[in-house]
């Protein structure tokens, strides 16, 4: 994805899964090794494999990464759903830790509760390779309509 292409893009409903990981290249996502596999305002999946830099010191996943990862998922999907109306900003962020994970590919799809005129309400669930559900999380987010 060259300057140009990144630069033509108007709001998140016009990105793909292959242009967002492009574009966060560098950044805290790319950083945990988060890789977008489907993006739109109705769904976004995303995954990513567990490795030691993402340890907390009882050597499992760190749980600062699934919220990073609910928060991400669900704020891309919120953008790419009110597209050229705006942007979005997450406040609020509950995410909940329901199994250690030392090892292997993690899986997290994001689907919204709620898309109203003010805000949204995202669900995230993040699954390991064997599909159980290791964390959930949901995020609010506001809508903020583009400013003339």
């Amino acid at each position: 994805m060259t300057q140009q292409e990144i630069e033509a893009v108007r709001s998140l409903a016009d990105v793909t899964p292959e242009m967002m990981n492009k574009v966060s290249e560098g950044t805290f996502s790319d950083l945990i090794g988060l890789r977008f596999t489907e993006l739109s305002g109705e769904r976004v999946r995303g995954e990513w494999i567990v490795k030691p830099h993402l340890y907390q010191p009882a050597g499992i996943q760190n749980g600062g990464v699934y919220c990073t990862v609910v928060e991400t998922l669900a704020s891309v999907g919120g953008g790419a759903w009110y597209g050229e109306r705006g942007t979005v900003v997450g406040v609020n962020n509950n995410t909940d830790f329901l199994r250690a994970v030392r090892e292997g590919t993690l899986y997290g799809e994001a689907t919204p509760v709620h898309q109203g005129r003010t805000q949204q309400l995202w669900q995230v669930v993040i699954t390991d390779e064997e599909q159980r559900v290791v964390a959930r999380g949901q995020v609010r987010l506001q809508n903020l309509p583009k400013r003339d």
